[in-house]
Parts: structure tokens; C-alpha cells; sequence
């Protein structure tokens, strides 16, 4: 008897422990605002505005940016037991998203794109 109240305390404590590095892991952030659930904040990388011949392309013409910069993550979606499952990217990963999976914000001014974990389809090593 004594061993099952022992390991439930054990595993209570592990889950814990777990919930406050999520929280810690989501609340870092410079953007002043965190995703819900498994969303990510993403910062878009600006396309080149000329060709190699020297060719200016208008801001009408360009496609919206497929990569960016991870600026803030959610703290994960709770799978069916109830646990929190953590997003598999962290802050400052360089991310390739799929490219009508997003919705666009403008925070202090600045445009960036909240992206679901399953949007996103690679973390760039370069």
C-alpha cells in the first residue's frame, strides 16, 4: 500500500516539474504576448527584392515567405490521457512552414504569422 502512494507522489512530482518547464518554455519570449495550445509565433523572412540581373520586383508580385524565425511557442496541446504534449520547436529555431497554413498578426507594429505545429513542416539547420 505504502508503495502505490510512494510512486503516486513520485509521478505527481515528475508531472509538475513537467508543467513548469512548459510554462518556463512558453512564457520566454521578447514579443510581449504567448500562443495558445500548440501554436507558434513566427517572425517571416523577407524575399530577395531583386533578381541576379539586377531585376526589382514589386512587393504585388512577390510570394509570401515559406520560412522564418520561431519568436514565441505555445505551451503544447493535451493529448487524450490529459497531458500536455510540449511543441517540438523552441525559440529561435529556424522553421519552414507549409504556405497558406498561418494566420497573420501585427504586434507593436510588426507583422508576424501564428502557425500550428502541424503547419509546420521542417526546422532549417542552415
Amino acid at each position: 500500500m505504502k508503495k502505490k502512494k510512494s510512486q503516486k507522489k513520485v509521478q505527481k512530482k515528475a508531472q509538475n516539474k513537467a508543467k513548469k518547464s512548459i510554462v518556463k518554455k512558453a512564457s520566454n519570449n521578447t514579443v510581449g504576448m504567448t500562443p495558445l495550445g500548440d501554436r507558434v509565433l513566427v517572425k517571416p523572412q523577407a524575399n530577395e527584392t531583386t533578381t541576379a540581373f539586377g531585376i526589382i520586383i514589386p512587393d504585388t508580385a512577390k510570394e509570401k515567405p515559406e520560412t522564418g524565425v520561431v519568436v514565441a511557442v505555445g505551451p503544447g496541446k493535451k493529448n487524450e490521457s490529459g497531458n500536455v504534449v510540449p511543441v517540438g520547436v523552441q525559440v529561435g529555431d529556424k522553421v519552414m512552414f507549409s504556405k497558406y497554413g498561418f494566420d497573420e498578426v501585427k504586434v507593436s507594429g510588426q507583422e508576424y504569422y501564428l502557425i500550428s505545429e502541424a503547419n509546420i513542416l521542417a526546422i532549417l539547420n542552415s
